[in-house]
């Protein structure tokens, strides 16, 4: 008798830990699915902003330009050789936020070594290398726009890899 009832003890717990199985493996379903609707509402689609045409640049000289709003400002460049994230004929062709991702102070451009800097806390970022954090506080890169040049030589900006700072969301 003793050796029955311990069975059916272990069948009930068997059969109650399949009923928590079953639930928690729904709920992580649920849960997973509620996250990546989530994750698809935080992403904000820009449009597609006209930023300037191939002709307007001058080699290794920022074009001050605004993306994805007017409150945005960054700069395109043509930094004269192929370079990650370029685009264009040459694939040479850039544009960054110029808010430092640490604190948002006004990047400036260095020529010489392609680099922005921030002035507040000295970090300072890669033009050639899609805006690589190479020194400083900043722990994100700068955030780089995606870009697109047409046939007549008009360049678009269509979203942003990283996020700008003071930003919830930009992330396409």
């Amino acid at each position: 008798m003793k050796c029955n009832r311990l069975v059916d003890a272990g069948r009930r717990q068997f059969l109650r830990g399949g009923l928590m199985a079953t639930a928690g493996a729904a709920a992580t379903a649920v849960v997973g699915q509620q996250a990546k609707a989530q994750t698809a509402l935080a992403r904000v689609d820009y449009p597609a902003n006209r930023l300037a045409n191939v002709a307007d640049l001058t080699e290794n000289e920022p074009l001050d330009v605004s993306y994805p709003d007017p409150d945005s400002p960054g700069v395109l460049l043509k930094l004269g050789g192929a370079v990650e994230g370029g685009a264009g004929p040459d694939g040479d062709i850039v544009a960054f936020s110029v808010l430092c991702p640490h604190k948002g102070w006004m990047l400036g451009y260095n020529g010489e070594d392609r680099t922005f800097n921030c002035p507040g806390h000295f970090s300072r970022f890669d033009a050639e290398a899609g805006g690589q954090q190479i020194w400083g506080h900043a722990t994100q890169n700068l955030p780089q726009f995606v870009l697109r040049v047409d046939d007549d030589g008009e360049i678009y900006a269509e979203g942003v890899d990283e996020l700008i700072y003071g930003r919830l969301s930009n992330v396409l």
